[in-house]
């Protein structure tokens, strides 16, 4: 096997490997985002904000809201 190919397959496997390991931590939540809601939903259904967070500081927000 040449040496450019042996480069070749291990930089295409680095990039398999990287992408990989993005898609459980960035794509999926991407894409998925309803699951998330819908388990956020459930996850806070008992917790009263304004006793969590600091008084005066907006610390907790909706992450799916859109940024204006």
């Amino acid at each position: 096997m040449s040496s450019s190919k042996r480069i070749t397959l291990i930089f295409g496997g680095f990039v398999a490997a990287v992408a990989a390991a993005f898609y459980p931590i960035f794509f999926h939540p991407l894409t998925h985002s309803e699951d998330y809601k819908q388990v956020q939903k459930v996850n806070r259904a008992g917790v009263n904000q304004a006793d969590i967070q600091p008084v005066g500081v907006k610390v907790w927000s909706d992450p799916y809201k859109p940024k204006s």
